[in-house]
């Protein structure tokens, strides 16, 4: 419980970030419906806290208020929207609904508030070529990585229990490290010490740089300070080596380089991907495979898609558009899992919500895990169903989203690349199974993980 509610405390003040002593406060709620501080200084944070985790509150606040509710973030107003209609009026189509970039600037500090509107739209757009670039460059790598796992899991008994959350972490750390900074990270030594320095800077992420508690340990700050020097260090004599020159692995920071984007933008980009890359493919791998594992018939009908496609030769890239299926069931797991379930922007301008008129400067929240599970627009939302994106429709209503097409945020779009050659790879020669009376229970952050590690057995196809 404590850990949802430092995280929703930070969560709401990273958000709000610098924008807090900018604008006057308001404690005019535009009628919109909704509740009334609980405290005057902290606003409805103790309600948070009491809910678990702010998607659980704002869950509460929809059902019992609607589609466009309010609360308060100590003084300030916030407005979350949580159905697919009013997220449709407010959603810029231009935009890609990054539901990191926002906070993560704000924990990290990032200013980059020197950029104009044009500036940060070249990035953003570059930010996505990037990925298609170095995904596109090493997919060999992928599938090596893939089957590197593949092989280790081959040699388990069918009795012994794999930590599932633990090996997808580090598997995604490879991938992340080798794709957007290259050959160094070939060497396992150095994913160890980056995944160290990665898991002491993420972990503040959620534990609450911003509500105090890291300021009153002087030893937590000089860690979570020590380790985040030392990502930028790693990336910062990255950035300078790869300049101007030329290697036959092309990785992600060289995309950003021949951008023409200063160093300190570059820094920042790589940064912020690496920290939520790492974090959303290791968690999108971790929960399709739980989700395989109590799903029978959908792991047989993925594997029948796998052996047609494939046959008995490697996954290509060619052939990556033909697992449809498998598509479907990683675009599932993200509905399921409620993958990523809030993001936010701040209303630039007075704007309109239905009748609801929502002030300038108010801090507007997605509330995405809430849309997610809306039985109206997603029968039976609770069960996982793949074949529900067989229809045109619902693929078009995920893609408005953020979770497919065009609006796919990079690493969201890595990390569906990693997960569809690794389940070709496992599900080909692999049964994945549960472990006998396991219930899994889910810890919602920034990124929705499994409460406890999340444990399976394997055994061979024959």
């Amino acid at each position: 419980m404590l850990d949802f509610a430092i995280f929703a405390v930070t969560f709401l003040l990273a958000l709000v970030g610098a924008v807090l002593y900018l604008y006057p406060a308001s404690r005019q709620a535009a009628g919109i419906p909704g509740i009334a501080p609980t405290e005057e200084k902290d606003g409805n944070l103790p309600d948070i806290v009491n809910s678990g985790s702010l998607h659980e509150f704002l869950v509460n606040l929809h059902e019992r208020y609607g589609p466009v509710v309010s609360f308060w973030f100590g003084r300030r107003l916030v407005v979350s929207l949580g159905t697919v209609e009013v997220l449709k009026q407010h959603i810029n189509p231009n935009r890609t609904l990054d539901p990191f970039e926002t906070m993560l600037k704000s924990l990290l500090r990032y200013q980059s508030g020197g950029e104009s509107v044009s500036q940060h739209h070249l990035g953003k757009k570059l930010c996505g070529r990037a990925v298609m670039e170095a995904l596109q460059s090493n997919f060999a790598l992928l599938l090596k990585l893939s089957e590197e796992l593949l092989d280790k899991w081959l040699t388990y008994p069918e009795t012994q229990h794999v930590p599932l959350s633990q090996h997808m972490l580090g598997f995604a750390m490879k991938c992340v490290t080798q794709v957007v900074m290259g050959s160094t990270f070939e060497d396992d030594q150095e994913v160890i010490r980056f995944q160290k320095n990665h898991g002491t800077v993420w972990s503040e992420i959620g534990k609450g740089f911003l509500d105090g508690t890291l300021d009153k340990s002087t030893t937590r700050k000089k860690q979570y300070e020590d380790a985040l020097v030392q990502l930028e260090s790693i990336l910062e004599k990255i950035i300078k080596e790869r300049k101007g020159r030329s290697f036959s692995q092309h990785i992600f920071i060289d995309s950003l380089i021949q951008g023409n984007l200063h160093d300190q933008q570059i820094l920042e980009d790589s940064m912020i991907f690496s920290l939520a890359g790492c974090i959303i493919t290791a968690k999108l791998c971790t929960w399709a495979i739980c989700f395989l594992t109590t799903s029978e018939e959908v792991q047989k009908k993925l594997h029948e898609e796998i052996d047609q496609v494939m046959g008995k030769s490697p996954i290509m890239p060619e052939k990556i558009e033909q697992l449809r299926y498998c598509q479907q069931v990683l675009c599932e797991t993200v509905r399921t899992a409620k993958l990523t379930p809030v993001s936010a922007q701040l209303q630039d301008i007075e704007g309109k919500i239905n009748q609801f008129i929502i002030p300038r400067e108010t801090l507007v929240l997605y509330a995405l895990g809430v849309v997610l599970q809306d039985p109206n627009t997603w029968p039976s939302p609770y069960k996982f169903d793949p074949d529900r994106f067989d229809d045109d429709s619902v693929k078009k209503t995920f893609s408005s989203l953020g979770f497919l097409g065009a609006q796919e945020y990079p690493e969201l779009r890595f990390a569906y690349m990693v997960a569809t050659v690794l389940l070709s790879v496992l599900v080909k020669r692999l049964h994945l199974l549960p472990v006998e009376g396991q219930v899994v229970e889910t810890k919602y952050e920034l990124v929705t993980s499994t409460r406890e590690e999340a444990w399976i057995t394997v055994s061979q196809r024959h």
